[in-house]
């Protein structure tokens, strides 16, 4: 073979895929990689994998009906997963229906992607996903909220579900940098640093200094300081202020406030042990969660059953607890499922851990990890050389025949004793019985 002929084939290789942003839901996960393509994996019965049937994936799979949307943010809700474009104008949304959660103005379930309308003639700057609504912020600083709204989580002054997105009018003429969005409650902090709660409050989880639910958004005191960003777990809050400091409140019962205790605190309260760090990103999952550091450490505490703290164990933390990556490899983005995490390296590897059930963890196999372990699919130094499985859409609406929130009702206020032995339905009662404490 001539040279000429060698250095052809090499430059012919196309550079690897980087991972540019993840997301993980209940028990599913998505990925936005370099050259415009988005993959997820995990459990799918719910369409929420938008692949256009209800099969689950246990490893990254290209979503090729978002193909070519110029796709540049995903974020995933508990059962469902949203999609924007880059000009902020064409939002997608796909997965279980259930409470309008997709914004469509019905309550259908959606296999594959489909743009809401509602948003053609607006531009997004960021979207939050809760276990069953949602939350969005237009570049002309108008806040949006769609989906369940049994406990006021809408910010509407109401109690009414909505399946189209509606203004939230607390917010009109009120710049809002960010919006975040737990199983019933919701989060706001400001462009000049205030905090907002509203929802669900029985825990503390609102910081208001009470356990009552707020149908508008309310004003947060967060120990004098400025805040800069917020996350939601199921029912605590976390966020850190201008100067890196990170607060947390609300529920408390397996240690994921990360105060050393398993108690509720009703209003924001610093977390002493990194009080050392700068802390540059948060997320929150089920019950537990998980704070990145501007140096690219990653810490993590609360509960641990699955692993999802990824310390070597499977023992609760009420503290911050340091977890270690092959070669200290530094991080720079995090995401927590409910019970499973994602996180991006520097050196452009992406690494999973805590529950696998469904696949979700994107290792080709149903286990949980309790230490990070890497996806090779989606790695620069993935033994498999990045290759992605391929799933074309179904051919069809992607609506399907029966409406699968009708097959697991749940009264949202039941006692959910004994229905979870049904590992098909686990996860969805935990999402629809908010009094239960379902392991």
């Amino acid at each position: 073979m001539m040279v000429d002929e060698v250095m052809n084939e090499v430059t012919s290789v196309a550079p690897p895929r980087r991972v540019l942003l993840v997301s993980a839901g209940a028990s599913h996960s998505v990925a936005l990689l370099s050259g415009n393509v988005v993959c997820s994996w995990g459990r799918g019965e719910d369409g929420q994998l938008g692949h256009g049937d209800s099969g689950d994936r246990l490893l990254p799979t290209r979503l090729s009906a978002l193909d070519g949307k110029d796709i540049v943010s995903l974020k995933c809700g508990a059962d469902h997963t949203i999609a924007c474009s880059d000009s902020g104008r064409e939002v997608y949304s796909w997965g279980w229906g259930d409470f309008g959660r997709l914004g469509h103005g019905d309550y259908s379930d959606l296999l594959i992607p489909h743009p809401i309308r509602s948003f053609q003639s607006l531009r997004i700057k960021q979207i939050a996903c809760g276990d069953s609504h949602c939350l969005a912020v237009t570049m002309e600083n108008e806040v949006l909220s769609w989906g369940r709204n049994q406990n006021g989580q809408l910010g509407l002054g109401t109690t009414e579900d909505a399946p189209l997105p509606q203004k939230i009018q607390t917010f009109q003429g009120v710049p809002i940098k960010m919006v975040a969005a737990g199983a019933e409650h919701s989060a706001a902090i400001t462009e000049d640093g205030d905090s907002y709660g509203w929802g669900w409050g029985r825990y503390g989880n609102l910081g208001l200094g009470d356990r009552n639910d707020r149908l508008i958004p309310v004003k947060v005191t967060v120990d004098g300081e400025k805040m800069a960003m917020v996350a939601c777990g199921w029912r605590h809050t976390i966020s850190v202020s201008s100067s890196g400091r990170i607060y947390t409140h609300g529920w408390g019962k397996y240690g994921q406030l990360g105060h050393g205790d398993f108690e509720d605190y009703l209003v924001p309260h610093k977390i002493q042990a990194l009080s050392a760090h700068f802390i540059s990103q948060v997320a929150g999952g089920w019950r537990h969660s998980m704070a990145l550091t501007s140096s690219g450490l990653l810490f993590g505490w609360g509960w641990n059953k699955c692993g999802q703290i990824g310390v070597g164990d499977n023992c609760d933390r009420s503290s911050p607890m340091q977890v270690n990556f092959p070669h200290e490899e530094k991080i720079v983005q995090i995401s927590c499922g409910w019970r499973h995490n994602i996180a991006v390296t520097e050196c452009e590897n992406v690494y999973s851990w805590g529950r696998g059930a469904n696949g979700q963890l994107g290792h080709g196999e149903t286990v949980d990890r309790n230490v990070p372990v890497i996806i090779e699919a989606l790695s620069v130094n993935g033994s498999c050389g990045q290759h992605i499985e391929s799933s074309k859409a179904h051919p069809v609406s992607g609506k399907s025949s029966v409406s699968l929130s009708e097959i697991f009702a749940v009264v949202p206020d039941e006692a959910a004793k004994g229905q979870a032995s049904n590992p098909d339905r686990g996860d969805k009662l935990d999402a629809s019985v908010p009094e239960s404490d379902v392991n």
